[in-house]
């Protein structure tokens, strides 16, 4: 294979405050809305699939991507360990099963690069699994394409140092120890394996018709706008205009509610002044 350019990524031109992030997220979050109008409307089918080492912040950003979005048409796919009856059936099905209808968009955090990644360093599937993966994974992320669905890959990039400091923080923190599991302290111990699983999956899965898309996480707030604004930039959408909406009035006929006794209320542990 012959050795691919090497694009120059451009220097951050923006900093931002806290208070100027949240405005900035709010404003592309906006946005996002906007263009699920128009994925709906036009009928298009949008798949967003998100690697990237443990603790990377691929849930974080995924969260910041849906919160305002309709969740009828907007899905976050997580599949866990396959039982049995999964294991047996062709490798790619119960991914496939998760792919895009019309006017849909969908986002996965992890994929069938677990395949490339977790099974291959931890030996949960044979050689020739591994090299099938490869063979056929391009052929079927270019017919994704050519039937119609923008398929986008993002590869949230993770310095080390930054990694150890967030296993740390989720070691200390009662909220986030649950993200920690066996299978993430054994993948830092093979902290090079991975990388050269990456690297090598990279290679044969880096194509002109799905390019991997490598993100900047070490600052997570910075990572979630950068993903959300080339996230906007990939998908084709214009603003639709919605015609003012008039409320309608009340009725008027009496109404009596019940009496508040004759209900289960919760305790107001809670008030605001």
């Amino acid at each position: 294979m012959g050795k691919k350019k090497v694009k120059k990524v451009e220097s951050y031109t923006t900093v931002l405050t806290k208070n100027e992030y949240e405005t900035e997220l709010a404003r592309l979050q906006r946005e996002l809305v906007r263009m699920q109008e128009w994925v709906i409307r036009e009928g298009l089918r949008v798949m967003v699939i998100f690697e990237g080492r443990d603790t990377a912040g691929k849930g974080g950003t995924i969260k910041r991507i849906v919160e305002r979005l309709n969740a009828r048409y907007a899905r976050v796919v997580a599949l866990g360990t396959p039982s049995d009856k999964e294991k047996s059936q062709w490798y790619f099905q119960r991914y496939v099963a998760q792919l895009p209808a019309e006017g849909e968009i969908v986002l996965f955090d992890r994929s069938w690069y677990n395949r490339a990644g977790v099974e291959k360093v931890m030996g949960f599937c044979t050689d020739e699994q591994y090299d099938e993966f490869f063979r056929t994974c391009p052929d079927i992320e270019r017919a994704l394409v050519r039937d119609g669905i923008i398929l986008i890959k993002y590869w949230l990039s993770l310095s080390d140092d930054e990694q150890e400091k967030r296993f740390t923080s989720r070691m200390n923190n009662p909220t986030k120890r649950w993200k920690l599991s066996p299978m993430d302290l054994e993948a830092r111990a093979r902290w090079v394996d991975y990388a050269e699983a990456k690297d090598y999956m990279f290679e044969r899965t880096d194509i002109p018709e799905a390019p991997w898309h490598v993100v900047d996480a070490d600052n997570k707030k910075a990572a979630r706008l950068n993903v959300i604004s080339h996230l906007l930039s990939l998908v084709p959408y214009a603003t639709i205009e919605h015609p003012e909406i008039d409320l309608p009035p009340r009725q008027k006929r009496p109404y009596s509610r019940p009496p508040l006794d004759s209900q289960s209320w919760i305790p107001k542990a809670f008030a605001l002044k």
